[in-house]
């Protein structure tokens, strides 16, 4: 990949993980209004909001960022594995990948039962337990999101074992014998992408993982 192209992906994985952190910030504060609200027009209309931001800005914000993150990792001398501050922040990443996707089925009951209820209804002790964990959740969330962050700019740590084997071998290599990808991490690659894509796309459909029954 040329230097322009590494730009390119690079400002596209920035500009997807600050689309991300703020998506679950205006999350968080329609789930501190759905919790702390006593007009039912407006809890309503926050776990509304909050299924749709959820479904339709963090997710594919979510999915982009992971993506092009694994690209620009690739693609530049950091490598995926060679720096620990990568690893950390691609495990942080996929931890929150994964728990965005748990409890995507939760924001989505939230928003189907706040819209058929009573409005004496939104205000009972059943429904206060979820209400607290969708603003804990979403405050962890930013928590991790910015953990990753500052994991990026401050670039922590030193190379991995493997790190410094690929350094070693860079440094035996003569610079003219450039290294070609396998044909079998190519398929991994697309393979991985291709499986992003398909959560990516059920989960716009409304096919979320795990079921969630209030």
């Amino acid at each position: 990949m040329t230097p322009a192209l590494r730009k390119v992906s690079l400002t596209a994985h920035i500009v997807f993980s600050i689309g991300w952190i703020g998506a679950v910030a205006a999350f968080l504060a329609l789930s501190i209004a759905g919790l702390t609200s006593q007009d039912p027009e407006t809890v309503r209309g926050a776990y509304s909001s909050m299924d749709l931001i959820g479904r339709f800005v963090i997710l594919p914000m979510c999915f982009a960022a992971l993506t092009t993150g694994i690209i620009s990792a690739f693609v530049s001398p950091w490598g995926l594995f060679r720096h620990y501050w990568v690893v950390v922040k691609f495990a942080l990443t996929l931890v929150a990948t994964f728990l965005l996707l748990v409890h995507e089925n939760v924001i989505a009951h939230a928003a189907k039962w706040v819209s058929g209820a009573a409005a004496a209804q939104l205000f009972t002790a059943d429904f206060a337990p979820l209400k607290t964990e969708l603003a804990q959740k979403s405050a962890l969330a930013i928590v991790l999101l910015l953990a990753i962050a500052v994991l990026g700019i401050y670039k922590p740590w030193g190379l991995t074992a493997y790190g410094h084997r690929k350094l070693q071998k860079q440094l035996v290599v003569p610079l003219q014998s450039k290294s070609v990808t396998p044909l079998g991490i190519k398929i991994l690659y697309a393979a991985a992408g291709l499986l992003v894509l398909a959560i990516l796309v059920l989960h716009l459909s409304g096919h979320a993982l795990g079921g969630h029954h209030h």
